[in-house]
């Protein structure tokens, strides 16, 4: 299509580049020494109507190719720029002289028809007259301005911007959707749902990485002693970290442990969960980063497949972290929180964004927290980060009522937890609640991953502030890398 008009389009810049006309020389005159100085002479193809010429198509002094003697191809005249009347010096022209170019003022309608245009105006369905005669009314009808604001508002909530990520809780959405219409032979258990939910969200962050994705830095942070304490790594790295710490549950269970191999060469540290991790680190077998997603990812699958198998009742079995030990089923919560956190870590390294669980898993992951809250003030109190309170210098009998803490937790995943403050093995009172702290539930979870130090969470707290800061300084230990 575009081929004919392009060639008849050129015929008449030929005839004029071989007639030899300068810029702007009239038709038939001479150029001075050129050969076929007149139109319509033989060789010049100086008849505009002669059969091929197509010159109506070509624009006025340009060139085609072939054309002239040489065969050369001279370039295309530019036109120099014209002078803005602003600038030539002569008066600007009258609106009166611009015809239908002048403004044309808003049509004068009365004040029901103003009125019924108002939904349109707010759609922007209006013409352009319409538009001008209803903004202007606005300016001084109030009645018509105030409805014109909320219908502008109405509007804006009819086109809410949507984020490109799906909402976390679609898997959840469509699994139970699924489930309802043909119920699974193998069910997985309650307890472990959050893990199964947060590595599955994981490993869809981490299927489309490339080599540059993996080795983004990634700054982990958690609380060690009270003193904030922070590991570079890479993406890989924290996924090995997750496979590392994810093995404590595979050797419980009697399957394969990934440290197997990346043992401590001194036999030291490789228990918990820290000195695993470093042991795995260290190890020569780790995998490149491209491969260790799928080990990660062929462990977590085990893990639940292996406690689905079971029917559920492994979750009393003991899962030791060396220095502590969690039954299966707050284990598995546990790692579900460090897979969260540890998801977010890595999309802040490649900037994307990242949600929360739903609110059903991360109040688990917040009571989880809150339960362990009495053990880790213990520990505390034993290694000499805390001090026991003046008036109960000695332990509560276990089962006894003592000091609490009130734990309120707002949003969708909130409630509230009594913590004792004075034995692990104690009763929270309400009686003798000494302090309240109130934490939004993303909040509180930052401040359990050591994102959040305990001062700023503190802020506006109330009652004993020694038992605020001590609470608040067990929660942000409960991350250990």
């Amino acid at each position: 299509m575009n081929g004919p008009h392009r060639f008849e389009g050129t015929h008449e810049n030929a005839h004029g580049a071989a007639d030899g006309r300068r810029d702007g020389e009239e038709p038939g005159e001479h150029r001075k020494g050129s050969a076929g100085g007149h139109r319509g002479q033989a060789g010049s193809g100086g008849h505009r109507g002669q059969a091929g010429s197509g010159g109506r198509f070509g624009p006025p002094g340009g060139a085609a190719a072939g054309a002239g003697r040489s065969g050369a191809v001279p370039g295309p005249r530019i036109p120099t720029p014209r002078t803005s009347v602003e600038d030539g010096g002569l008066p600007l022209p009258d609106l009166a002289d611009l015809g239908d170019l002048a403004p044309v003022p808003p049509p004068d309608l009365p004040h029901d028809v103003l009125k019924s245009l108002l939904g349109a105006w707010a759609l922007a369905a209006c013409s352009a007259a319409e538009t001008a005669a209803v903004e202007e009314h606005l300016g001084g009808c109030g009645s018509c301005a105030d409805e014109a604001r909320r219908l502008h508002e109405a509007v804006g909530l009819l086109h809410q911007p949507e984020s490109l990520d799906l909402d976390p809780g679609l898997r959840t959405r469509v699994l139970e959707s699924c489930l309802r219409r043909r119920p699974p032979r193998i069910p997985v258990p309650d307890w472990a749902a959050p893990y199964d939910a947060e590595t599955a969200r994981l490993d869809a962050l981490l299927q489309d990485f490339k080599d540059a994705e993996w080795q983004a830095p990634v700054e982990l942070r958690w609380f060690e002693n009270d003193i904030a304490t922070s590991r570079r790594t890479t993406v890989a790295g924290v996924i090995a970290h997750l496979l590392a710490v994810d093995g404590l549950i595979a050797a419980a269970l009697g399957l394969a442990d990934p440290l197997a191999g990346a043992a401590d060469p001194a036999g030291q540290g490789a228990a918990g969960p820290a000195g695993r991790t470093e042991a795995y680190w260290r190890s020569a077998h780790l995998p490149p980063a491209h491969a260790v997603r799928g080990a990660w990812r062929e462990q977590s699958h085990a893990l639940v497949r292996t406690v689905s198998f079971t029917g559920g009742r492994t979750g009393g079995l003991p899962v030791s972290y060396g220095e502590f030990t969690l039954p299966l089923h707050d284990a598995m919560l546990d790692r579900a929180f460090e897979c969260w956190v540890h998801a977010e870590d890595i999309a802040k390294a490649v900037d994307y964004p990242y949600a929360a669980p739903t609110p059903r898993h991360l109040y688990r992951m917040i009571d989880l927290a809150a339960r362990v809250l009495p053990t880790v003030l213990a520990e505390r109190r034993r290694a000499g980060l805390s001090e026991p309170a003046r008036h109960t210098p000695h332990l509560v009998p276990a089962g006894a009522p003592g000091r609490s803490l009130r734990l309120e937790i707002e949003g969708d995943a909130g409630g509230e937890w009594l913590i004792p403050l004075d034995s692990p093995a104690a009763q929270g009172s309400a009686e003798l609640e000494v302090a309240r702290v109130v934490l939004d539930g993303a909040e509180f979870c930052k401040l359990a991953a050591g994102h959040v130090s305990p001062e700023e969470a503190a802020a506006g707290q109330v009652g004993d502030r020694r038992a605020i800061r001590d609470v608040l300084y067990a929660a942000a230990s409960l991350s250990r890398m």
